[in-house]
């Protein structure tokens, strides 16, 4: 936790140091944060974290720094827009439920000891597969800094939008967006503890417990089967697309232009979560000898009716 707040220190002096050389001088940036375009803002703000990022981890060896930084820098972002939006009554709703999405975010990553120290097990492994030392520092640059980082300030964006928005006023589609957003939030916030409650029962079984109820069965395959993993294989990547096109449908119930509403925050979020899907399913895969049927059975992200054909979901007698 020290390192990390150490770096969130640095990032944001290098982010400040950006902005003011925009600015045209230390004297001029408190006049020009509160004047300037907030999405430049925002896209500077980024780079310096993008830039300490890249930096930190050739200097660490840990790569998960901007892992890290998805439930809180988001956050940062949207309060803001909020700020340089007036708080509205479009802004708050939406600035609050992303905080509350950051916050169960924070939760469950600092359970899993991401800011202790943890690093993202993918990293390691794309490491063994990017062996020249050269191209997994372009590799570290432009896809685990930039891409990233710059993908925060797209599925932000429709926040961005309503700051902008000539009429900050509540209307019967923005409400129900907002209750979309919360709803996709809650179903997310039950896959992760029905995921954390199946690995904390593996570990134990791992300890010598004996498995019962619905992981009698899921425990011996290596991955969980029940629940909402019953109809989905990643429900938590659903909840969480949901969440983010739920609040575009905010931003685009003020504008009903769909680019103008800021669409491809979502959609690149969105072609993101297929590529992890793709790339963790070909090690679930090749790690638990049943997954290949369970893939079979399951959808992968959308929940749905499970296929006949699959792997015996159904809980034990």
């Amino acid at each position: 936790m020290k390192q990390f707040v150490l770096f969130l220190a640095a990032a944001l002096c290098l982010s400040v140091i950006i902005m003011a050389a925009f600015a045209g001088g230390f004297a001029a940036f408190p006049q020009w944060l509160s004047a300037a375009d907030p999405f430049v803002v925002v896209l500077l703000w980024a780079a310096g974290f993008s830039l300490c990022s890249f930096g930190t981890g050739i200097v660490t060896g840990d790569y998960s720094w901007v892992d890290r930084l998805w439930s809180t820098l988001p956050v940062a972002f949207v309060w803001f827009y909020a700020w340089r939006g007036g708080f509205s009554p479009v802004l708050l709703p939406a600035a609050g439920l992303i905080t509350l999405w950051g916050i169960r975010l924070t939760w469950n990553f600092a359970k899993k000891g991401g800011y202790t120290g943890t690093e993202d097990y993918r990293w390691n492994i794309l490491r063994g597969r990017i062996t020249n030392p050269v191209l997994w520092q372009v590799f570290n640059l432009l896809f685990i800094s930039c891409f990233q980082l710059g993908l925060f300030t797209l599925f932000t964006f429709p926040v961005y939008r309503m700051a902008l928005a000539s009429s900050g006023n509540l209307s019967l589609p923005f409400i129900c967006a907002a209750a979309l957003a919360l709803g996709f939030l809650g179903f997310e916030t039950l896959a992760d503890h029905q995921q954390w409650i199946f690995h904390e029962a593996k570990h134990a079984a791992a300890g010598g417990a004996v498995p019962a109820g619905p992981f009698a069965r899921d425990i011996p395959r290596g991955f969980l089967s029940h629940g909402l993993y019953s109809v989905s294989r990643h429900p938590n990547y659903f909840g969480e697309l949901g969440f983010w096109w739920s609040v575009w449908l905010m931003a685009f119930s003020l504008y009903g232009a769909p680019v103008q509403s800021g669409i491809f925050g979502p959609l690149c979020l969105t072609a993101l979560f297929i590529g992890s899907t793709v790339f963790t399913e070909s090690l679930s895969s090749a790690k638990y000898p049943e997954y290949k049927k369970y893939q079979a059975s399951v959808s992968p992200i959308i929940p749905w009716f499970p296929r006949k054909g699959g792997p015996d979901t159904e809980k034990p007698e």
